[in-house]
């Protein structure tokens, strides 16, 4: 049905797609899924999904201010992640009513992203939602909560343990930001000791210490 194909989304453009200094416009629009890039046909291995909850992200916030650099096409819509169901799939690998989430591959920058009630992505790029996750949930943690477990993986994966550590800390810098206090987080739920920095000492320290962070 009509209503059914519709979706609000966040639309940035440039007023001057040609100045890089060029201010940003933003616009809500309620859109109809023919309106998505490439229109409301599927191709080959490429998956509607009806988004239900995206994150808020660094260059998420660089693209709506307009900044350059990010965006490498306009008009953009942000959102580097989501979660959401499959409304319709043209791939065997998905089907019509997974739950599933997305991180990466150019959405919000080179394609359109989270923050529209629709996306049109290809099957390769989304992930099963884990049973034990909400979308909800699962956004909170986001494109920030991948990062950090894979910076926390990439540490283990050279051989730091708990007891290796030998009590000495693991220091987080940036530990403020979305990636450095879930990696915080991470850490001392596995045991390590954590030394927390950030130039906002005086205003995280208890958000920190609640973290798990030994030391700020």
């Amino acid at each position: 049905s009509r209503q059914m194909s519709s979706f609000n989304a966040l639309i940035v453009d440039k007023a001057d797609r040609a100045d890089k200094k060029s201010l940003p416009v933003h616009k809500f629009e309620t859109l109809q899924k023919a309106d998505l890039p490439g229109g409301s046909d599927l191709t080959q291995e490429e998956v509607l999904v009806r988004v239900s909850h995206s994150s808020i992200n660094y260059k998420d916030g660089l693209v709506v201010c307009g900044k350059p650099g990010v965006v490498k096409e306009w008009p953009i819509v942000p959102g580097i992640d989501f979660a959401g169901t499959v409304e319709e799939s043209n791939s065997p690998k998905v089907n019509v009513g997974d739950k599933v989430l997305l991180t990466g591959h150019g959405v919000g920058e080179r394609r359109w992203g989270g923050y529209a009630g629709l996306a049109k992505v290809k099957a390769g790029w989304l992930v099963p939602l884990p049973p034990s996750l909400s979308p909800a949930h699962a956004m909170a943690v986001g494109t920030a909560g991948l990062t950090a477990m894979m910076c926390v993986h990439a540490l283990e994966d050279a051989g730091m343990t708990v007891t290796g550590c030998n009590g000495l800390p693991i220091l987080v810098t940036g530990a403020g930001g979305g990636v450095g206090s879930l990696a915080v987080a991470i850490l001392a739920k596995k045991g390590f000791s954590v030394a927390a920095s950030t130039g906002r000492a005086d205003e995280l320290e208890t958000h920190l210490h609640a973290l798990g962070a030994s030391s700020v």
